[in-house]
């Protein structure tokens, strides 16, 4: 639950890293503040890890969505779309302990559920499964 809640922390980081150009630990504690719970708290540590980690591999994670994200490119993508997979292929092939590719996939579906469009979990899913197949 703790690193759903991250996870959740890094997609909102990131939102207003990339409209406002705000600081990444200053975006970090503006959501943890909004958050205003105990778990987000205890999410901070796991949370600043992997939002460093999305940023300092930004350029290699963009490359890598931009191969199996047919049809879009990642400025036409919508940011919350775009954000939700740059932490999962961050947790999947980035990351010092990679995510196994199921459990990275749900989670990135589950968090489109809550902050996506009715279209963002099956884009989600597919631009991962496609990744995730030709990896192997």
């Amino acid at each position: 639950m703790i690193r759903r809640i991250a996870r959740e922390l890094v997609l909102q980081s990131l939102f207003q890293i990339d409209f406002a150009q705000v600081d990444s630990t200053a975006a970090l504690d503006a959501a943890i503040e909004e958050r205003a719970d105990k778990s987000a708290e205890k999410a901070r540590a796991y949370a600043l890890d992997v939002l460093n980690g999305v940023l300092t591999n930004n350029e290699a994670i963009d490359t890598k969505i931009s191969e199996y994200a047919i049809d879009w490119t990642l400025e036409r993508m919508p940011a919350v779309d775009r954000n939700i997979l740059r932490v999962a292929v961050y947790e999947m092939f980035f990351a010092p302990e990679k995510l196994v590719p199921n459990v990275a996939i749900n989670e990135a579906v589950e968090i489109a559920k809550i902050y996506g469009t009715d279209d963002t979990p099956r884009f989600i899913n597919g631009v991962l499964g496609k990744m995730v197949r030709s990896d192997v």
